[in-house]
């Protein structure tokens, strides 16, 4: 009989359903590092959302078979430890193909239309002293014919794209940093940086991937500008991205991410009071209909991995 043991259930909302084979299933609200290898000693199925699993709790877990992640990134476990203890590992791929799309272009349109700039002028009575019936302080920009770059062309990256042909955007997929070649379809990535007037991020965070944007690529970036990330917050250097944000660098920014999730210990983007900045609380993938989907694939990647044919393998 496996035993299944989900280390932060409290993460994740949605109902899970029973999986369809004789188990033993046990929920811990959140677990501290130092409780993780008690906690999953026996269990040969792990469930995580964000808790690490590092290769010394993997070293000690003899009976772990399977660690399901019940996210698209996987950069909270330790993928080469887990193949060389043999452990399987799935994640969780497309659920939020419609959500975090959206979510790219409600921070995109607040913020190509200062959305929340004008929204201060009205908290602030200058509509209603105004001498005409408009009242036009900021920059209102359409997206049509302006230039999309996107940093991933995934599930998620495609989707964008298609929206924002959708919008009538001219959009362009970033090769990867450094790349000798460029491959048909997409362009340098340092190209990419000059020529688009939104960038939008969409890719995992791997060692080369972490602070990929920093003070040297939002210079290169074009001062009217939106820098979107829904991805990792790693991928971006904050301390450059506040400071460039504050020096008029690019024109602006929405990031539903962050480098440290809760940002408990502070971040100099929660210190920004800026109206062409956004951040939300890591939100985009957490519609109602995502997150049914995201359970039912959760259930059925560890099906899957029982039955002898494990899918959405990283591991």
């Amino acid at each position: 009989m496996h035993r299944v043991v989900f280390l932060d259930r409290s993460s994740f909302p949605p109902a899970l359903r029973s999986p369809r084979f004789e188990h033993e299933w046990i929920d811990f609200s959140q677990s501290a590092p130092s409780e993780v290898v008690d906690r999953l000693r026996g269990a040969t199925i792990a469930i995580t959302n964000k808790v690490r699993l590092e290769r010394r709790h993997i070293e000690e877990l003899p009976a772990l078979r399977m660690v399901a992640v019940c996210a698209t990134g996987t950069d909270n476990v330790d993928l080469e430890a887990c193949r060389a203890q043999g452990i399987v590992v799935s994640n969780i791929r497309g659920y939020a193909r419609h959500a975090v799309p959206e979510h790219v272009f409600a921070l995109t349109l607040a913020l190509q239309r200062n959305l929340l700039a004008y929204r201060e002028d009205i908290r602030r009575g200058l509509w209603q002293q105004a001498e005409h019936f408009c009242l036009f302080n900021h920059p209102n920009r359409d997206l049509y014919g302006t230039r999309l770059g996107i940093v991933g062309r995934g599930v998620l990256g495609q989707a964008v794209g298609a929206l924002g042909e959708a919008f009538g955007m001219r959009v362009s997929f970033a090769e990867h940093k450094g790349a000798k070649i460029v491959r048909r379809g997409y362009q340098k990535f340092e190209e990419i940086l000059e020529t688009s007037e939104v960038l939008t991020l969409h890719c995992p965070l791997t060692p080369e991937t972490r602070s990929m944007i920093g003070a040297p690529e939002l210079r290169r970036m074009q001062r009217h500008a939106l820098l979107i990330n829904t991805a990792r917050g790693g991928l971006v250097d904050e301390p450059a991205l506040a400071a460039a944000l504050v020096q008029g660098v690019i024109a602006g920014a929405g990031f539903d991410v962050l480098s440290r999730e809760p940002p408990q210990d502070g971040n100099p983007l929660l210190d920004l009071d800026l109206p062409n900045f956004i951040l939300t609380p890591h939100v985009a993938w957490g519609s109602d209909t995502a997150m049914n989907a995201m359970a039912d694939q959760l259930v059925k990647n560890i099906e899957a991995f029982v039955a002898g044919a494990p899918r959405n393998r990283v591991a």
